[in-house]
Protein backbone atom coordinates (compact mmCIF):
# COMPACT_ATOMS: atom_id res chain seq x y z
CA UNK A 1 0.00 0.00 0.00
CA UNK A 2 1.35 3.41 -1.00
CA UNK A 3 0.19 6.54 0.82
CA UNK A 4 0.89 9.57 -1.36
CA UNK A 5 -0.54 12.53 0.60
CA UNK A 6 -2.23 13.52 3.84
CA UNK A 7 -4.38 16.63 4.21
CA UNK A 8 -6.03 18.62 6.97
CA UNK A 9 -7.99 21.84 6.70
CA UNK A 10 -10.29 24.38 8.26
CA UNK A 11 -12.56 27.26 7.43
CA UNK A 12 -13.31 30.58 9.02
CA UNK A 13 -15.03 33.50 7.32
CA UNK A 14 -12.66 35.71 5.29
CA UNK A 15 -12.81 37.84 2.13
CA UNK A 16 -10.44 38.83 -0.65
CA UNK A 17 -9.44 41.81 1.51
CA UNK A 18 -8.06 39.53 4.22
CA UNK A 19 -6.47 37.34 1.54
CA UNK A 20 -4.55 40.40 0.33
CA UNK A 21 -3.41 41.09 3.89
CA UNK A 22 -2.23 37.49 4.21
CA UNK A 23 -0.37 37.77 0.91
CA UNK A 24 1.42 40.95 2.01
CA UNK A 25 2.40 39.26 5.28
CA UNK A 26 3.65 36.06 3.63
CA UNK A 27 5.52 37.83 0.85
CA UNK A 28 7.02 40.90 2.55
CA UNK A 29 6.13 40.52 6.25
CA UNK A 30 4.06 43.72 6.07
CA UNK A 31 0.77 44.86 7.56
CA UNK A 32 -1.14 48.13 7.21
CA UNK A 33 -2.21 47.84 10.83
CA UNK A 34 -0.28 48.88 13.92
CA UNK A 35 1.19 45.48 14.70
CA UNK A 36 4.58 44.79 16.22
CA UNK A 37 7.06 44.31 13.31
CA UNK A 38 9.24 42.02 15.42
CA UNK A 39 6.31 39.73 16.19
CA UNK A 40 5.29 39.66 12.54
CA UNK A 41 8.84 38.73 11.57
CA UNK A 42 8.97 36.00 14.23
CA UNK A 43 5.67 34.47 13.09
CA UNK A 44 6.69 34.56 9.45
CA UNK A 45 10.06 32.97 10.23
CA UNK A 46 8.32 30.07 12.01
CA UNK A 47 6.30 29.37 8.86
CA UNK A 48 9.51 28.57 6.93
CA UNK A 49 7.99 29.80 3.67
CA UNK A 50 9.35 28.69 0.32
CA UNK A 51 7.62 29.49 -2.97
CA UNK A 52 4.45 31.63 -2.98
CA UNK A 53 1.84 31.64 -5.78
CA UNK A 54 -1.32 33.74 -6.19
CA UNK A 55 -4.02 32.40 -8.51
CA UNK A 56 -7.73 31.92 -9.26
CA UNK A 57 -9.76 28.69 -9.23
CA UNK A 58 -13.33 29.89 -8.95
CA UNK A 59 -11.99 32.01 -6.07
CA UNK A 60 -8.70 33.76 -5.54
CA UNK A 61 -6.18 31.74 -3.56
CA UNK A 62 -2.63 31.73 -2.22
CA UNK A 63 -0.48 28.61 -2.25
CA UNK A 64 2.92 28.40 -0.59
CA UNK A 65 5.41 25.67 0.17
CA UNK A 66 7.44 25.27 3.35
CA UNK A 67 10.71 23.77 4.50
CA UNK A 68 8.69 21.13 6.38
CA UNK A 69 7.49 19.47 3.13
CA UNK A 70 4.05 20.94 3.81
CA UNK A 71 2.19 23.06 1.28
CA UNK A 72 -0.62 25.42 2.26
CA UNK A 73 -3.51 26.69 0.15
CA UNK A 74 -5.70 29.56 1.36
CA UNK A 75 -8.84 30.71 -0.48
CA UNK A 76 -10.42 34.16 -0.29
CA UNK A 77 -13.45 32.81 1.61
CA UNK A 78 -11.17 31.56 4.40
CA UNK A 79 -10.85 27.90 3.41
CA UNK A 80 -7.40 26.53 4.30
CA UNK A 81 -5.96 23.16 3.26
CA UNK A 82 -2.56 21.78 4.25
CA UNK A 83 -0.89 18.97 2.34
CA UNK A 84 2.04 16.77 3.33
CA UNK A 85 3.34 14.78 0.38
CA UNK A 86 6.29 13.11 2.16
CA UNK A 87 4.43 10.33 3.94
CA UNK A 88 4.48 6.56 4.24
CA UNK A 89 2.51 3.82 5.91
CA UNK A 90 5.22 3.32 8.56
CA UNK A 91 5.31 7.00 9.58
CA UNK A 92 1.66 7.89 8.91
CA UNK A 93 0.68 8.98 12.41
CA UNK A 94 3.90 10.92 12.89
CA UNK A 95 3.22 12.64 9.56
CA UNK A 96 -0.30 13.53 10.69
CA UNK A 97 1.10 14.94 13.95
CA UNK A 98 3.61 16.96 11.95
CA UNK A 99 1.02 18.62 9.72
CA UNK A 100 -1.31 19.19 12.67
CA UNK A 101 1.48 20.79 14.69
CA UNK A 102 2.27 23.15 11.81
CA UNK A 103 -1.38 24.18 11.57
CA UNK A 104 -1.96 24.65 15.30
CA UNK A 105 1.39 26.03 16.49
CA UNK A 106 2.69 27.96 13.50
CA UNK A 107 0.02 28.91 10.97
CA UNK A 108 -2.92 29.58 13.32
CA UNK A 109 -0.96 31.77 15.80
CA UNK A 110 0.45 33.82 12.90
CA UNK A 111 -3.00 34.49 11.43
CA UNK A 112 -4.51 35.09 14.88
CA UNK A 113 -2.00 37.88 15.45
CA UNK A 114 -2.39 39.23 11.93
CA UNK A 115 -6.15 39.64 12.54
CA UNK A 116 -5.95 40.40 16.27
CA UNK A 117 -7.44 43.89 15.95
CA UNK A 118 -11.16 44.48 15.56
CA UNK A 119 -14.20 42.66 16.94
CA UNK A 120 -13.21 40.07 19.57
CA UNK A 121 -13.96 36.38 19.35
CA UNK A 122 -16.51 35.49 22.07
CA UNK A 123 -14.79 33.65 24.92
CA UNK A 124 -17.31 30.81 24.51
CA UNK A 125 -15.78 30.14 21.06
CA UNK A 126 -12.16 31.03 21.71
CA UNK A 127 -11.22 27.77 23.47
CA UNK A 128 -13.22 25.26 21.47
CA UNK A 129 -11.06 22.26 20.61
CA UNK A 130 -11.12 21.54 16.88
CA UNK A 131 -11.26 17.95 15.63
CA UNK A 132 -9.74 18.09 12.18
CA UNK A 133 -10.83 15.87 9.34
CA UNK A 134 -7.75 13.94 8.20
CA UNK A 135 -7.67 12.99 4.53
CA UNK A 136 -5.33 10.13 3.60
CA UNK A 137 -4.76 9.53 -0.12
CA UNK A 138 -3.62 6.12 -1.40
CA UNK A 139 -2.42 5.03 -4.79
CA UNK A 140 -4.31 1.94 -6.01
CA UNK A 141 -4.76 0.35 -2.58
CA UNK A 142 -6.79 -2.80 -2.08
CA UNK A 143 -9.98 -2.91 -0.02
CA UNK A 144 -8.25 -5.10 2.58
CA UNK A 145 -5.44 -2.56 3.00
CA UNK A 146 -7.91 0.28 3.50
CA UNK A 147 -9.99 -1.84 5.87
CA UNK A 148 -6.87 -2.60 7.91
CA UNK A 149 -6.02 1.10 8.24
CA UNK A 150 -9.65 1.88 9.07
CA UNK A 151 -9.50 -0.61 11.94
CA UNK A 152 -6.37 1.12 13.28
CA UNK A 153 -7.96 4.57 13.27
CA UNK A 154 -11.76 4.26 13.43
CA UNK A 155 -14.20 1.79 14.94
CA UNK A 156 -16.69 2.08 12.09
CA UNK A 157 -17.16 3.67 8.72
CA UNK A 158 -19.86 6.26 8.04
CA UNK A 159 -20.15 5.80 4.31
CA UNK A 160 -18.32 4.40 1.32
CA UNK A 161 -18.33 5.82 -2.20
CA UNK A 162 -16.91 3.98 -5.20
CA UNK A 163 -16.43 5.06 -8.81
CA UNK A 164 -14.02 4.17 -11.58
CA UNK A 165 -11.69 7.07 -10.77
CA UNK A 166 -11.40 6.86 -6.96
CA UNK A 167 -12.95 5.33 -3.85
CA UNK A 168 -13.78 7.10 -0.59
CA UNK A 169 -14.20 5.47 2.80
CA UNK A 170 -15.12 7.84 5.59
CA UNK A 171 -14.87 7.25 9.30
CA UNK A 172 -15.49 9.86 11.99
CA UNK A 173 -12.48 12.12 11.52
CA UNK A 174 -10.60 10.18 8.84
CA UNK A 175 -11.29 10.10 5.11
CA UNK A 176 -9.52 7.38 3.11
CA UNK A 177 -9.29 8.18 -0.60
CA UNK A 178 -8.06 5.47 -2.94
CA UNK A 179 -6.88 7.10 -6.15
CA UNK A 180 -7.34 4.76 -9.11
CA UNK A 181 -6.84 7.05 -12.08
CA UNK A 182 -7.75 10.53 -10.94
CA UNK A 183 -5.50 13.58 -11.07
CA UNK A 184 -4.29 14.88 -7.72
CA UNK A 185 -5.79 18.30 -8.50
CA UNK A 186 -9.26 16.72 -8.73
CA UNK A 187 -8.68 14.83 -5.50
CA UNK A 188 -7.72 18.09 -3.81
CA UNK A 189 -10.89 19.75 -5.08
CA UNK A 190 -12.96 17.01 -3.50
CA UNK A 191 -11.02 17.38 -0.21
CA UNK A 192 -11.44 21.16 -0.18
CA UNK A 193 -15.18 20.86 -0.66
CA UNK A 194 -15.41 18.33 2.14
CA UNK A 195 -13.44 20.58 4.49
CA UNK A 196 -15.78 23.49 3.75
CA UNK A 197 -18.92 21.40 4.23
CA UNK A 198 -17.69 19.79 7.43
CA UNK A 199 -16.47 23.06 8.95
CA UNK A 200 -19.62 24.95 7.96
CA UNK A 201 -21.85 22.32 9.55
CA UNK A 202 -19.54 22.09 12.57
CA UNK A 203 -19.77 25.84 13.20
CA UNK A 204 -23.56 25.75 12.95
CA UNK A 205 -23.68 22.90 15.44
CA UNK A 206 -21.42 24.79 17.88
CA UNK A 207 -23.69 27.85 17.57
CA UNK A 208 -26.71 25.65 18.25
CA UNK A 209 -25.17 24.19 21.41
CA UNK A 210 -23.89 27.57 22.57
CA UNK A 211 -27.33 29.06 22.10
CA UNK A 212 -28.77 26.38 24.37
CA UNK A 213 -26.19 27.17 27.07
CA UNK A 214 -26.80 30.93 26.92
CA UNK A 215 -30.59 30.46 26.97
CA UNK A 216 -30.28 28.39 30.15
CA UNK A 217 -28.08 31.06 31.73
CA UNK A 218 -30.69 33.72 30.97
CA UNK A 219 -33.32 31.39 32.40
CA UNK A 220 -31.27 31.00 35.58
CA UNK A 221 -31.42 34.79 36.04
CA UNK A 222 -35.09 35.22 35.17
CA UNK A 223 -36.28 32.17 37.10
CA UNK A 224 -35.63 33.88 40.45
CA UNK A 225 -39.16 34.47 41.74
CA UNK A 226 -37.79 36.96 44.24
CA UNK A 227 -34.39 38.66 44.14
CA UNK A 228 -32.51 40.74 46.67
CA UNK A 229 -31.98 44.37 45.80
CA UNK A 230 -28.22 43.96 46.24
CA UNK A 231 -28.22 41.19 43.55
CA UNK A 232 -30.06 43.18 40.90
CA UNK A 233 -26.92 44.98 39.70
CA UNK A 234 -25.07 41.64 39.50
CA UNK A 235 -27.82 40.05 37.43
CA UNK A 236 -28.04 43.12 35.19
CA UNK A 237 -24.30 42.88 34.48
CA UNK A 238 -24.66 39.20 33.60
CA UNK A 239 -27.44 39.96 31.14
CA UNK A 240 -25.35 42.70 29.53
CA UNK A 241 -22.54 40.17 29.05
CA UNK A 242 -24.90 37.63 27.49
CA UNK A 243 -26.29 40.32 25.17
CA UNK A 244 -22.79 41.26 24.00
CA UNK A 245 -21.94 37.62 23.29
CA UNK A 246 -25.20 37.14 21.38
CA UNK A 247 -24.53 40.22 19.23
CA UNK A 248 -21.00 39.07 18.37
CA UNK A 249 -22.11 35.55 17.44
CA UNK A 250 -25.13 36.84 15.55
CA UNK A 251 -22.80 38.92 13.39
CA UNK A 252 -20.66 35.88 12.58
CA UNK A 253 -23.70 33.76 11.73
CA UNK A 254 -25.01 36.44 9.38
CA UNK A 255 -21.67 36.39 7.54
CA UNK A 256 -21.92 32.69 6.78
CA UNK A 257 -24.68 32.92 4.22
CA UNK A 258 -22.54 34.91 1.82
CA UNK A 259 -20.23 31.93 1.21
CA UNK A 260 -22.71 29.17 0.40
CA UNK A 261 -23.72 30.52 -2.99
CA UNK A 262 -20.15 30.81 -4.23
CA UNK A 263 -19.17 27.35 -3.01
CA UNK A 264 -22.33 25.87 -4.53
CA UNK A 265 -21.54 27.45 -7.90
CA UNK A 266 -17.95 26.16 -7.81
CA UNK A 267 -19.07 22.64 -6.94
CA UNK A 268 -21.82 22.50 -9.56
CA UNK A 269 -19.44 23.67 -12.28
CA UNK A 270 -17.37 20.54 -11.63
CA UNK A 271 -19.22 17.50 -12.97
CA UNK A 272 -17.29 15.02 -10.85
CA UNK A 273 -17.86 17.00 -7.66
CA UNK A 274 -21.56 17.28 -8.46
CA UNK A 275 -21.68 13.52 -8.98
CA UNK A 276 -20.06 12.85 -5.63
CA UNK A 277 -22.27 15.30 -3.75
CA UNK A 278 -25.36 13.70 -5.27
CA UNK A 279 -24.28 10.16 -4.37
CA UNK A 280 -23.22 11.11 -0.84
CA UNK A 281 -26.64 12.70 -0.26
CA UNK A 282 -25.32 16.19 0.34
CA UNK A 283 -27.50 19.15 -0.69
CA UNK A 284 -26.63 22.84 -0.46
CA UNK A 285 -30.31 23.57 0.12
CA UNK A 286 -30.19 21.63 3.38
CA UNK A 287 -27.18 23.63 4.54
CA UNK A 288 -28.99 26.88 3.73
CA UNK A 289 -32.10 25.74 5.60
CA UNK A 290 -30.00 24.84 8.64
CA UNK A 291 -28.33 28.24 8.57
CA UNK A 292 -31.72 29.99 8.43
CA UNK A 293 -32.89 27.89 11.36
CA UNK A 294 -29.84 28.86 13.46
CA UNK A 295 -30.36 32.52 12.57
CA UNK A 296 -33.96 32.32 13.77
CA UNK A 297 -32.89 30.76 17.07
CA UNK A 298 -30.31 33.49 17.75
CA UNK A 299 -32.81 36.22 16.85
CA UNK A 300 -35.20 34.67 19.36
CA UNK A 301 -32.41 34.54 21.96
CA UNK A 302 -31.61 38.21 21.41
CA UNK A 303 -35.26 39.08 21.98
CA UNK A 304 -35.28 36.95 25.12
CA UNK A 305 -32.22 38.61 26.66
CA UNK A 306 -33.57 42.07 25.77
CA UNK A 307 -36.80 41.33 27.64
CA UNK A 308 -34.78 40.16 30.65
CA UNK A 309 -32.69 43.33 30.56
CA UNK A 310 -35.81 45.51 30.52
CA UNK A 311 -37.24 43.54 33.43
CA UNK A 312 -34.19 44.00 35.65
CA UNK A 313 -33.71 47.59 34.55
CA UNK A 314 -37.21 48.29 35.90
CA UNK A 315 -36.38 46.56 39.18
CA UNK A 316 -33.16 48.58 39.47
CA UNK A 317 -35.11 51.82 39.02
CA UNK A 318 -37.61 50.66 41.65
CA UNK A 319 -34.80 50.00 44.16
CA UNK A 320 -33.30 53.44 43.51
CA UNK A 321 -36.68 55.12 43.95
CA UNK A 322 -37.34 53.36 47.25
CA UNK A 323 -33.86 54.27 48.51
CA UNK A 324 -34.45 57.96 47.72
CA UNK A 325 -37.82 57.86 49.48
CA UNK A 326 -36.23 56.29 52.56
CA UNK A 327 -33.49 58.91 52.68
CA UNK A 328 -36.11 61.65 52.34
CA UNK A 329 -37.91 60.28 55.41
CA UNK A 330 -34.68 60.24 57.43
CA UNK A 331 -33.82 63.79 56.36
CA UNK A 332 -37.29 64.98 57.31
CA UNK A 333 -37.00 63.32 60.72
CA UNK A 334 -33.66 65.00 61.35
CA UNK A 335 -34.93 68.38 60.23
CA UNK A 336 -38.04 68.06 62.40
CA UNK A 337 -36.01 67.17 65.45
CA UNK A 338 -33.77 70.18 64.88
CA UNK A 339 -36.78 72.51 64.57
CA UNK A 340 -38.33 71.15 67.76
CA UNK A 341 -35.06 71.68 69.56
CA UNK A 342 -34.91 75.30 68.41
CA UNK A 343 -38.47 76.31 69.30
CA UNK A 344 -38.32 74.76 72.77
CA UNK A 345 -35.33 76.90 73.85
CA UNK A 346 -35.69 80.54 74.76
CA UNK A 347 -32.19 81.23 73.70
CA UNK A 348 -29.33 79.11 72.44
CA UNK A 349 -27.14 77.81 75.21
CA UNK A 350 -24.07 75.68 75.01
CA UNK A 351 -24.67 72.84 77.49
CA UNK A 352 -23.48 69.27 77.81
CA UNK A 353 -27.04 68.08 77.28
CA UNK A 354 -27.30 70.10 74.04
CA UNK A 355 -24.08 68.58 72.72
CA UNK A 356 -25.22 65.12 73.73
CA UNK A 357 -28.63 65.72 72.10
CA UNK A 358 -26.94 66.80 68.86
CA UNK A 359 -24.90 63.63 68.67
CA UNK A 360 -27.95 61.52 69.50
CA UNK A 361 -29.83 63.10 66.58
CA UNK A 362 -26.86 62.56 64.27
CA UNK A 363 -26.55 58.94 65.37
CA UNK A 364 -30.27 58.31 64.93
CA UNK A 365 -30.16 59.84 61.43
CA UNK A 366 -27.07 57.85 60.44
CA UNK A 367 -28.44 54.62 61.92
CA UNK A 368 -31.81 55.07 60.25
CA UNK A 369 -30.11 55.58 56.89
CA UNK A 370 -28.05 52.41 57.28
CA UNK A 371 -31.04 50.34 58.39
CA UNK A 372 -33.23 51.54 55.53
CA UNK A 373 -30.43 50.98 53.02
CA UNK A 374 -29.93 47.43 54.34
CA UNK A 375 -33.66 46.76 54.14
CA UNK A 376 -33.71 48.09 50.54
CA UNK A 377 -30.82 45.87 49.48
CA UNK A 378 -32.24 42.72 51.01
CA UNK A 379 -35.86 43.29 50.16
CA UNK A 380 -37.22 40.60 47.83
CA UNK A 381 -38.50 41.95 44.52
CA UNK A 382 -40.94 40.07 42.34
CA UNK A 383 -39.53 38.98 38.98
CA UNK A 384 -42.76 38.99 36.97
CA UNK A 385 -42.47 37.23 33.64
CA UNK A 386 -44.58 35.06 31.37
CA UNK A 387 -44.15 31.39 32.27
CA UNK A 388 -43.48 28.91 29.47
CA UNK A 389 -43.49 25.14 29.37
CA UNK A 390 -39.80 24.29 28.99
CA UNK A 391 -40.53 20.82 27.64
CA UNK A 392 -42.21 22.02 24.45
CA UNK A 393 -40.38 22.58 21.13
CA UNK A 394 -36.84 22.31 22.49
CA UNK A 395 -34.32 22.90 19.73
Amino acid sequence: MKITNVYIGGWFQRTMLQLTEIYDFLRECKSQLKLDPEKLHSFRKDLAIGKIDYGVEGEEYIRFTTAYDISVKIYEDGLICLNNSKVSDDTLFADLDKITDYYENKLSPAFSYLFSLGAPVPKELANIETVYPYFIVFDKATKDEIADLLSRTEKQKYFEFTCERYDVVRGDKYYFINNKKQSLDKIEKYIEEQVFIREFKGQLHRYLNLRRVIWEKIDAVKDNAKVKGVDIVKFTSKLEGYSKTINLIDGRINQMGTYIGTRERIAKNDKELTEFLAISGYRFETLKDTLDYIKYLWDMTQTYVSSAQKLFSGLKSDVTSKSINSLTIVTSMSAGASIISLITKSEPKFTMFGVLYFFILAFVGWGSTKILKYISKNRRYEVSDQAYDKNIDKD
